[in-house]
């Protein structure tokens, strides 16, 4: 008994050395803090960087900074940046960048002018502390992005540029960073600049032309090994870390350019992002803010007023500095309070940055005094002012952005269309009726891509067994095949749901399920080369568009859908005028949006100023589209497009069903015709909704079609039973 209470003293003595019992307390932190504080309507950064004080070696001591820990902490810092990098926007920056770079240009430019000349005349600190601690100033972290993505206010365009402004600004910062330390050391030379230039220059090269071809080619040569994505993403985040140190800048610097590398490579709703943020968010960044917190020195705070003022006028600076930003930037693009309001609270929380711009200026060693003690860059009162800084600026833009998302909506609600379209959207469910197995993976990625991120209903994957014998045994095959799938959903944050049905063919099936469901979206797989049976009666795509009339997508997606570089739309003329044009322009946006890259548009005039009309009312960057005239005399020489079209390219051709508006003769047996001119390419045919409800198939209800399906089930057998004569046959005389 007393061996064990020696051992259990041991186990518990202060500071913590035990790695599971070290392990487990922060993980308990990690648990608990985010549920109490949200009670509070607080951000749970703020809890975790409280409970890194607590528990650090200035507050209770339970925990001391030792080598796991500050290993976890790099990993996180690296972590929040890469992810940084792969978030962005890469198409709504590029949409909107000239209002992006003036947003930049005052959010940087004002906290900095505001914040010099008070560190340096009103704190007395020297030029290159305050200088470093000003362009803190200039930094943000997109603490309160999840409030107006809550709110579904993500694609206002004030939301848009300061996104763009994070990259912008964030990255001057930390080579100035980069700089300012070089100078603090008295390194700051001609050769320094040289060597900072040729070494960036080569670190770029690496980064945006060798490291997305390598990745590239990982991804499409190992497909179905998931893990081994995620471990070389995590390489590639590490290496260019390292790559960016010995380059002479930060390393944080290399992750955040590491993600903007991989950003077009990773969609955001693809199951490799999942992975990437669901380790993150749950353990390394919380690791890192908990370390954050480790290093406040409460007893210095509290030691004499000194501190105090510090920590007071660092706050008080940031919040005063990018509110002015804000408030320029609302009167040059002339936009609303509540956009300046959000503008503001997405710039004012400081964490990521702010906390790497100072974390290195503190740990710059310049020399040692007397005693023996370090002399730093910047000393603890600038570092415990900056923890204060946090959780002040981080609380102000919390309570900040929730009210402005919550204006800019009820100002939206004035427009009663966009509310129709958003209710109709919220309830959207997608159904994907297949034959295979084949290419389902890829169906079901594009289906995720495509799908509104507010609707809670699952995606259908619907599988049609013949009714015959062996019907209820086909379907317990199919449902074992397929329930592999509801993980990959599940791996891709998306509910998946299995639906088996017994039918005479599938295309009654299809549009049976479709109705029973209420489905808005069929995706359906390419069709294979027709034979006899097909030539004489009508494939199942076919038949399936005959009795339906619903919104379709024909894919066939050879290649990983992340690899393409542009999207080019071929529509022919009064597509305009299809009752789904709406809808198929908004999917094929999303799903541009999704894999970071540019739509080329081949239609008539009408189709543009019309396609134009329909991105301002659903608020979609139209400067992602680049327009080529093609009007009805331009389809006579159709496939002389193909000169124009790369091998990376997706090709998405809208078409019509038979007797609509825009048909005519050449979209007859265009799956065929696709495959012969563009071998190479991933494919996607378009077919527009035509009707609220199937009217098609209301005149068929009273039909009975039992007749029918017995002879082609009866023709089904007679043509394999040729098929295997004439082939046991041939084989025998190959013998």
């Amino acid at each position: 008994m007393q061996e064990f209470l020696r051992h259990l003293q041991e186990g518990f003595k202060l500071p913590l050395q035990d790695p599971v019992i070290v392990f487990s307390l922060i993980l308990f932190i990690i648990l608990l803090s985010p549920i109490i504080l949200k009670k509070l309507s607080i951000p749970s950064i703020i809890g975790l960087i409280i409970s890194g004080v607590i528990i650090g070696p200035h507050g209770l001591n339970l925990l001391e900074h030792n080598s796991a820990i500050e290993l976890f902490s790099k990993i996180g810092i690296l972590y929040i940046m890469f992810i940084a990098g792969l978030e962005l926007d890469l198409n709504d920056f590029k949409a909107n960048k000239n209002k992006s770079l003036t947003f930049a240009f005052f959010t940087f430019a004002i906290p900095l002018a505001v914040g010099f000349p008070v560190v340096h005349y009103f704190l007395g600190y020297d030029f290159n502390a305050a200088f470093l601690t000003a362009s803190m100033f200039a930094t943000h972290t997109l603490v309160t992005y999840p409030i107006v993505s809550k709110f579904g206010v993500s694609k206002n365009q004030a939301v848009g540029i300061t996104l763009g402004g994070t990259l912008l600004t964030d990255t001057a910062v930390l080579i100035i960073l980069s700089v300012i330390v070089e100078n603090s050391k008295g390194h700051l030379t001609s050769e320094f600049w040289i060597r900072l230039a040729i070494s960036l220059a080569i670190f770029s090269a690496i980064m945006f032309f060798v490291i997305p071809r390598i990745a590239k080619w990982f991804f499409r040569k190992l497909e179905s090994e998931k893990h081994s994505h995620y471990i070389f993403v995590l390489c590639v985040m590490f290496f260019a870390a390292f790559l960016a140190e010995i380059s002479g800048i930060e390393d944080i610097i290399g992750a955040f350019i590491a993600g903007l590398a991989l950003n077009s490579l990773i969609p955001s709703s693809s199951a490799l992002m999942n992975r990437i943020e669901f380790l993150g968010n749950s353990l390394f960044i919380p690791f890192f803010l908990i370390s954050v917190g480790m290093l406040v020195n409460v007893h210095v705070i509290m030691s004499g007023t000194g501190a105090l003022i510090v920590a007071g006028t660092l706050t008080v600076v940031a919040i005063f500095g990018k509110w002015l930003a804000a408030f320029f930037t609302q009167h040059v693009f002339k936009y609303s309070g509540a956009q300046r309001q959000v503008i503001f609270g997405l710039s004012s929380a400081h964490a990521a940055a702010t906390l790497a711009v100072i974390l290195i200026g503190y740990n710059t060693i310049l020399g040692q005094t007397t005693d023996g003690q370090p002399i730093r860059l910047l000393d603890d009162n600038i570092l415990n002012g900056t923890v204060i800084l946090i959780l002040v600026t981080s609380i102000i833009a919390s309570f900040a952005t929730e009210k402005a998302a919550k204006k800019i909506m009820v100002e939206s609600s004035d427009n009663n269309e966009e509310l129709l379209t958003s209710s109709e959207i919220t309830n959207e469910r997608i159904l994907l009726p297949i034959s295979s197995t084949d290419h389902l993976e890829r169906l079901l990625e594009f289906s995720i891509f495509i799908k509104d991120k507010k609707s809670t209903l699952p995606i259908s994957i619907l599988r049609v067994v013949s009714n015959n014998q062996e019907a209820e045994v086909n379907i317990l095959k199919a449902r074992t095949k397929l329930n592999e799938f509801i993980k990959q959903g599940s791996a891709m944050d998306t509910k998946v749901e299995i639906i088996t049905t017994i039918e005479h063919n599938m295309a009654s099936g299809v549009a049976r399920v479709s109705r029973e469901t209420m489905s808005d979206l069929l995706v359906l797989e390419w069709p294979e080369k027709r034979g006899l049976l097909e030539m004489l009666i009508g494939n199942k795509i076919e038949n399936i568009l005959n009795i339906t009339d619903k919104t379709t997508f024909i894919g066939g997606f050879s290649r990983p859908l992340a690899n393409h570089k542009r999207m080019v739309i071929i529509a022919p003329p009064l597509v305009e005028h299809e009752n789904g044009f709406e809808e198929w322009v908004t999917k094929i946006s999303q799903l541009a949006q999704e894999l970071s890259v540019k739509i080329v548009f081949y239609g008539t005039k009408a189709c543009e100023e019309h396609l134009v009309k329909v991105c301002e009312q659903r608020k979609i960057a139209t400067k992602i589209f680049t327009f080529i005239p093609f009007e009805q005399n331009a389809w006579d020489d159709f496939f002389l497009i193909s000169r124009d079209i790369k091998a990376e390219d997706l090709l998405v051709l809208i078409s019509a069903r038979r007797g609509d508006l825009s048909y005519f003769n050449f979209l007859e047996h265009l799956p065929t015709k696709l495959e012969t001119y563009f071998p190479e390419n991933n494919r996607m045919i378009v077919y527009p909704k035509q009707f609220e409800h199937d009217h098609k198939m209301d005149r068929f209800d009273d039909m009975n079609a039992e007749p029918i399906h017995k002879s082609l089930e009866t023709i089904h057998k007679l043509q394999k039973g040729l098929g295997n004569i004439f082939g046991g046959q041939s084989g025998k005389a190959e013998k």
